[in-house]
């Protein structure tokens, strides 16, 4: 399928950019969006439950993001930026932001913690030098927020707890599943006693997430790999409730990507994009997302690209906020 980035393109002006996430997070703004009558509503995010189903099921990701960026020093004394990406047999897999001579250390201080083993395209193969290398990131990261986010007011201690999930539990992820930060413990509350369903999956944000789309991702039609996780009594339920007609609703794009994957775990590549045949996900919370973006195409994908790029245009107009600290949508 020819697939050309440039009609998934859009104007943003810099001020829509949030740089800090609502207080308190679900009065972010909310735009709701209905397939079915082509209905376009603007309201807050803590009203939400007013617009889904009485029996859908929502279904979220509790990843938690580590704090994945690290400045250590090359042997040369030149400052480096480590972004943790994944643990893969006993060494880690990490973007940097500089050259790294394979065979070299890297430094905390005087102290060497990783050593550069091999290079894979921008991906780079580090072997730990100290013990608990995931406590070294805890202890010493700071939270992996997107570049575009620049000149933030909140310090790294409250971006600790902005840039996460209420609901986080598995550390694992290089960047947060935006649409979850919306919601609140009362949220939450409110909407499990008016009887919707929620499950809960895994998926660790990285590469098949955040990165830009290149022509191999568009000509193989696959994304990075990114490892995810549902327990069997979660998979059981979900099949049962689409069997018995009950909307399922991702929150989030990385939801619908582990739902639509088909198993109970493992990792996936699967690139949702234009022509796609979504065989789980019914609804759809998630936040206003870059151009060109593979997460801007599962969204079209989901609701149609005239249908997505007018909407955008209408949150422009009413002064959404876009992006990771952004305003979000509810597809339906």
């Amino acid at each position: 399928m020819a697939l050309k980035l440039e009609k998934y393109n859009f104007n943003l002006p810099k001020e829509l950019i949030a740089k800090k996430p609502a207080s308190p997070r679900d009065a972010a703004g909310l735009l709701v969006y209905s397939r079915k009558d082509k209905k376009i509503v603007c309201d807050k995010f803590l009203n939400i439950g007013k617009y889904l189903p009485k029996n859908a099921v929502l279904v979220f990701n509790k990843t938690k993001v580590i704090p994945a960026r690290i400045f250590l020093k090359k042997e040369t004394g030149g400052r480096v930026e480590v972004l943790y990406l994944e643990e893969k047999g006993g060494a880690i897999e990490a973007l940097t932001n500089r050259k790294l001579p394979i065979g070299s250390k890297l430094y905390f201080g005087s102290r060497e913690i990783l050593s550069v083993k091999g290079q894979r395209k921008n991906i780079y193969c580090l072997e730990p030098l100290i013990a608990d290398i995931k406590g070294f990131f805890q202890k010493h990261g700071r939270m992996p927020i997107p570049p575009y986010i620049k000149n933030t007011s909140l310090p790294e201690k409250e971006l600790r707890e902005k840039y996460q999930a209420v609901f986080a539990e598995r550390p694992g992820s290089s960047a947060a599943p935006t649409a979850s930060l919306h919601f609140t413990k009362r949220l939450l509350k409110k909407l499990k006693e008016s009887g919707l369903g929620m499950e809960f999956v895994v998926l660790h944000v990285g590469l098949g997430t955040f990165a830009p789309l290149t022509q191999e991702n568009i000509e193989k039609g696959k994304l990075h790999e990114e490892y995810y996780e549902m327990s069997r009594k979660t998979y059981s339920f979900l099949r049962k409730a689409k069997k018995q007609g009950r909307p399922i609703i991702a929150v989030g794009t990385t939801v619908a990507r582990a739902l639509e994957s088909g198993k109970l775990s493992g990792k996936t590549d699967l690139f949702i994009r234009p022509g796609y045949d979504f065989k789980m996900t019914d609804g759809l919370i998630t936040n206003f997302h870059l151009p060109r973006s593979s997460l801007l195409m599962l969204v079209v994908a989901f609701a149609g690209r005239k249908e997505i790029l007018d909407i955008y245009n209408k949150a422009i107009k009413n002064k959404f906020k876009f992006y990771s600290f952004g305003d979000g949508m509810l597809i339906l």
